[in-house]
């Protein structure tokens, strides 16, 4: 038995494509689709917003993830070790893969307990006390219920420990036992919710003035800016959407069976992905529209959307507590599949760099993401007048790890696969399990012109339009 045949075992791998496919897709689908998606798309025009997305999604989205999982399975490492494998002189990205999620996930399990907390809260019929509630800070500014949640520090840090553990839960029970047999139950149950949570607020009097909104493309004042604009939104959104570039897919990738078809499943993956990215589009726009009376602004609440705005949306629908439990238990889940994800990649770098099995490693990952993550929850509440640059302690975070850190890690790994190791190495591996790679010649150009480009893009972006 070879070495790399005996780690592979030793860490675990997926018993089934489906369960691959499933795992990916719930690691894909989180906070991004479900919330960010649907503001993101009413931002930058509705239909153009969309169009522009699910171009890149089956062509940048496409490439990135092709060669991500094959890189894993290739290599059959964490990413330290997975890029070291590829070229020596590029070994400093799996590092740089390996501190992505490392970032991410402690904040990502502070949104995540936020989530917990109105989820629980609609669950137990509190839904209507979180829309209509007043609270008054020490200065005299009103608060609604979620700016007057986190300026407090028990309740968030209570629901971001719980969030963490079960997190940790699924990630102990391995890859097979955990991730797989979580994945195959929570993904169905999330995509039976979200259909049904769409096909009932587009019955609402006056969706169609919402849906109309949310899918036919307004060309009216599109400049070129906003056209540049609206594609580095789209890119970047992809990076929450796919998972890419967060060492998520090449850990994944070592788990995958040589003899299942990575284009075949990242196929799959894609058309997972951008369902529920739509159809969360379907319940969000033609909701809020509705019942904010037409007013678009709404909808440009960025994370206000989903913690202010839309429980008074609940608040005012026929049913909206009903829908509302729903909505946030659906949210919940996605957010979890995500986390998982994104926690698995740290132990898994933790298990090969230390050698500890996994529940130690994964102990180890828990205690960092606590610590690091308190000082999130600590950003809005104890220390709300501490500032990084200018930001929130999670706004710094998130900017630093989405806006520089993986466009760098993503424009890298082009050119270390485009111009160094060759594309017949990513090639070679995508032909085990299929008879041929039918997007190759896409592969190649993207992978070699515009995926860089795009990075370079979303690299500058930020800084040359301030208000993006």
């Amino acid at each position: 038995m070879s070495q790399k045949t005996t780690e592979t075992s030793s860490r675990g791998g997926f018993a089934s494509k489906l369960g691959f496919v499933l795992s990916a897709a719930g690691s894909a689908v989180g906070l991004g689709n479900i919330w960010r998606f649907p503001y993101l798309a009413a931002k930058y025009g509705g239909g153009i917003f969309l169009l522009i997305y699910l171009i890149f999604a089956i062509t940048f989205g496409f490439t990135m993830m092709v060669t991500e999982i094959s890189i894993g399975r290739k290599t059959g490492k964490s990413v330290i070790g997975a890029y070291k494998a590829v070229n020596k002189r590029f070994s400093f990205l799996g590092y740089l893969a390996a501190l992505i999620p490392g970032l991410i996930l402690p904040y990502y399990c502070v949104i995540g307990g936020w989530v917990l907390k109105y989820t629980t809260s609609f669950v137990t019929g509190s839904g209507r006390d979180m829309a209509n509630a007043a609270f008054t800070s020490i200065d005299g500014t009103e608060l609604t219920f979620f700016e007057n949640f986190i300026s407090h520090l028990g309740q968030p840090a209570l629901f971001f420990v719980i969030y963490v553990a079960l997190t940790a839960i699924v990630v102990i029970m391995g890859v097979e036992k955990g991730i797989e047999k979580v994945s195959k139950i929570l993904m169905p149950v999330l995509l039976i919710l979200i259909i049904g949570i769409s096909a009932y607020t587009l019955s609402l009097d006056g969706a169609g003035e919402g849906l109309r909104y949310y899918i036919l493309p307004n060309f009216r004042d599109f400049t070129a800016e906003k056209l540049l604009k609206t594609i580095a939104g789209a890119v970047g959104q992809l990076f929450y959407s796919m998972s890419i570039a967060m060492g998520i897919m090449v850990t994944y990738g070592s788990y995958m069976r040589k003899e299942d078809a990575i284009e075949g499943s990242v196929r799959q993956i894609e058309v997972f992905d951008t369902a529920v990215a739509f159809l969360a589009g379907l319940i969000i726009v033609p909701a809020v529209f509705v019942f904010s009376g037409g007013d678009a602004a709404a909808l440009n609440a960025g994370p206000g959307l989903m913690f202010i705005t839309l429980p008074k949306v609940f608040d005012a629908m026929p049913a909206g507590q009903f829908i509302g439990a729903a909505f946030f238990i659906l949210v919940a889940l996605a957010a979890l599949t995500s986390s998982i994800s994104l926690m698995e990649t740290v132990t898994a770098v933790v298990m090969e760099k230390f050698r500890l099995n996994r529940t130690k490693s994964c102990i180890a990952v828990v205690i960092a993401t606590l610590i690091i993550g308190m000082l999130s929850v600590m950003g809005y509440s104890v220390w709300d007048t501490v500032k990084i640059f200018g930001m929130q302690i999670l706004d710094f975070f998130d900017f630093s790890t989405n806006n520089i850190m993986m466009p760098i890690l993503a424009f890298l790994t082009c050119v270390m696969v485009g111009y160094v190791v060759k594309t017949k190495y990513i090639e070679d591996e995508v032909m085990h399990g299929e008879k041929a790679f039918r997007s190759k010649l896409l592969y190649n150009i993207m992978i070699k012109y515009i995926c860089p480009v795009c990075m370079i893009l979303i690299l500058i972006t930020p800084f040359v339009f301030k208000n993006l």
